[in-house]
């Protein structure tokens, strides 16, 4: 399901509109005690932006993926007790789910925004997938700029600098993706909660899509 019209720059075919920015009041979300409080404050102030946001990143992502893509987002439905920690919207090929696929993601934590291409345990053909990351490895990591982060736990919060592997690291990352059950790969990058390119929505959807074309090669390599 598509997102309402949305917009901050100029649309193919349309006129510029406006983006809302990512404000603290969003961060703050996750500092609400309880499952209902939170989930409101989800609702209420993080899922419209998603909604607003998404046309204008679907219709690139769309044309750099080179094949239709479809947005979702978190519902957090299967929570009974515990408040999420976080929550997304996704990019994906797929219409009806994103989790069994590769695709997109953008999402908050209390502290962070980040902007990942995740590959996740639930992918039925993960191994195949990793087999083929494993075999590309020298072009996956030149793809990856030293300064962007990767995640091998899409429900942890921390991740690591690229730059800051060991020769080797990654390939052994991506051997344990293709050999555990649970492992997984997510490659992007953060912005802290503080950074000024936050309240700067035409900036802030410059630089999503600039980390997904800078991770597309890699993406497109696992649908071969």
């Amino acid at each position: 399901v598509r997102g309402p019209e949305s917009a901050g720059h100029l649309r193919r075919g349309g006129a510029p509109l406006q983006l809302p920015g990512i404000s603290k009041s969003d961060f703050e979300s996750f500092t609400r005690e309880g499952l209902a409080p939170r989930m409101e404050a989800i609702r209420e102030r993080i899922q419209p932006k998603f909604h607003a946001i998404s046309n204008d990143i679907l219709d690139e992502v769309t044309i750099l993926a080179e094949q239709e893509m479809y947005f979702h987002y978190a519902k957090h439905l299967r929570r009974s007790v515990n408040p999420p920690k976080d929550t997304w919207m996704a990019f994906c090929h797929n219409k009806r789910g994103y989790k069994q696929h590769p695709h997109f993601q953008i999402g908050l934590y209390d502290d962070h925004l980040f902007i990942w291409l995740v590959f996740i345990y639930e992918i039925p053909n993960k191994k195949a997938i990793a087999t083929t990351l494993v075999q590309q490895v020298k072009q996956v990591e030149k793809c990856i700029p030293k300064d962007y982060q990767i995640s091998f736990d899409h429900k942890k919060k921390c991740s690591k600098r690229f730059g800051d592997f060991k020769t080797g690291e990654l390939k052994a990352e991506l051997i344990r993706l293709r050999d555990a059950r649970k492992a997984e790969f997510l490659v992007g990058q953060h912005i802290l909660v503080n950074d000024s390119i936050l309240a700067d929505p035409t900036a802030l959807l410059k630089m999503i899509l600039e980390t997904y074309k800078t991770v597309m090669p890699i993406y497109q390599m696992t649908l071969r």
